[in-house]
């Protein structure tokens, strides 16, 4: 269901942290999920190609794109320094945008021309009213407070391994990476985890989003979502030096395919796999506990249907040969035996339960 309906909103929009290389031939998932939270149909969308060395090109693409999954409009809008992005003839398509989506590039130069500018305001202000704003590689690592800047590939943490700048603050207490696992960078996200232990490492895969609303993110495209919680960390980073690998003891990980859902305050999962409606659930619960205490019953007679038969059969053999006393009626080998009747035969074997055990 998308966020929007012709502009009208009923609260701050979601937030997309792509990490790179979505699909853009074939099932394109994650940009087909940013349309439908922009607004489907009516979706207006701006795109910002501040961070990519492409000319024009790369507003095309997304153009196509975007139009071809039923956006309502796409414009692209690329603010090249902190004057244009000053500049309110910048500004004025971001008023009416239902979705703003910043392409991959250069990260450095992105948070260099939109942190602390009118334009990026407008950005977080779009969000605020309704607006899904997103990104893909170095426009997922702006929605966050603090970005990464640059930094090396590599699956051990190591002092000076990466540099931070300013982000949106969009994702807070958060630090995004992307091309996470298709490019190694484990190392450097744990490290700027264990220099900052208050901060949730996010790192995202190709062709997949972490999607937030709110505090609670969810994972969708074809790739996982690793988070690094480092909140009972043991570190050495405060003294590690130069380039040496950093101590990261007691960091909680979490590896989340799609559809999997996290809380980002609580640091906890919350649901994994295809969740069916609440009505449904609740005739699962019901049927569930129906089928318990159907278990309980059986269980409760001790018995399997083939001790029935050997008792039946060991009970006709006793009352052919036994004389009836006088007054005393005696049952056939057919009558029903109840469950838990005491035999006087001492030597008649314990029950026992149909696999056989005692």
């Amino acid at each position: 269901m998308s966020e929007q309906q012709g502009g009208v909103s009923s609260g701050p929009g979601a937030l997309f942290a792509i990490g790179g290389a979505e699909d853009k031939l074939k099932k394109r998932t994650v940009l087909q999920e940013f349309v439908e939270a922009a607004g489907g149909s009516k979706a207006r969308i701006v795109v910002v190609p501040t961070a990519s060395a492409l000319g024009p090109d790369v507003v095309d693409v997304y153009h196509a794109l975007f139009a071809a999954l039923g956006a309502e409009s796409v414009v692209g809008v690329r603010p090249e320094t902190r004057e244009d992005a000053d500049d309110p003839a910048f500004i004025e398509p971001l008023h009416n945008a239902t979705g703003v989506f910043m392409t991959g590039g250069n990260q450095l130069k992105l948070a260099g021309v939109v942190t602390g500018t009118a334009f990026g305001r407008a950005v977080t202000a779009a969000h605020a009213r309704g607006a899904a704003v997103g990104g893909t590689s170095a426009g997922a690592s702006i929605l966050a407070e603090h970005m990464i800047a640059f930094g090396r590939a590599g699956a051990t943490p190591r002092q000076r391994m990466s540099q931070l700048s300013g982000g949106l603050g969009l994702v807070q207490g958060a630090i995004v990476d992307q091309h996470f696992a298709q490019r190694n960078r484990y190392g450097r996200l744990l490290s700027l985890v264990a220099q900052s232990p208050g901060l949730l490492g996010i790192g995202v895969d190709e062709d997949t989003a972490a999607v937030v609303r709110g505090s609670h993110l969810e994972v969708v495209g074809r790739g996982a979502v690793t988070i690094f919680d480092g909140s009972r960390i043991t570190s050495n980073a405060h003294y590690a030096k130069r380039s040496e690998p950093i101590l990261a003891s007691g960091v909680v990980l979490h590896v989340l395919p799609a559809t999997a859902t996290f809380d980002l305050q609580a640091r906890v999962l919350l649901s994994y796999g295809p969740q069916p409606p609440a009505e449904e659930i609740a005739e699962l619960q019901a049927a569930e506990r129906d089928l318990q205490k159907l278990a309980k019953e059986i269980a409760a007679e001790g018995v399997s249907p083939k001790y029935y038969a050997d008792r039946k059969r060991r009970a006709g053999r006793r009352t052919s040969k036994r004389p009836a006393a006088a007054g005393e009626s005696r049952p056939e080998a057919t009558e029903p035996i109840t469950a838990g009747a005491e035999l006087d035969h001492p030597d008649l074997p314990a029950p026992r339960s149909d696999n056989g055990s005692a």
